[in-house]
């Protein structure tokens, strides 16, 4: 259920991409894998440190999500933005 749980927060952040300009790395769809990989991996390792199993859910299942999927994001759209200033230069 917590996977469930990074999933969704992930994928709720990623919609706000809209409202950033388009330099992601794969355009929304690397955003969206960005989202989803960053929540999912802070989730777990916050899920092991934790020591719960991966059924038990709580407030801190889904905050802990929230800083992996804006790293996450960020990492996409820096690896974007490098990539962008290299073809113009």
């Amino acid at each position: 259920m917590a996977a469930a749980v990074w999933f969704t927060v992930g994928l709720a952040l990623w919609h706000f991409t809209v409202f950033v300009p388009d330099r992601f790395w794969s355009g929304i769809v690397g955003a969206f894998l960005g989202a989803i990989t960053g929540a999912m991996i802070t989730g777990a390792a916050a899920q092991i440190a934790a020591g719960k199993g991966i059924g038990e859910t709580d407030i801190a299942t889904v905050l802990v999500a929230i800083p992996g999927c804006l790293i996450g994001m960020g990492i996409v759209y820096l690896i974007g933005l490098r990539a962008e200033r290299a073809e113009t230069a």
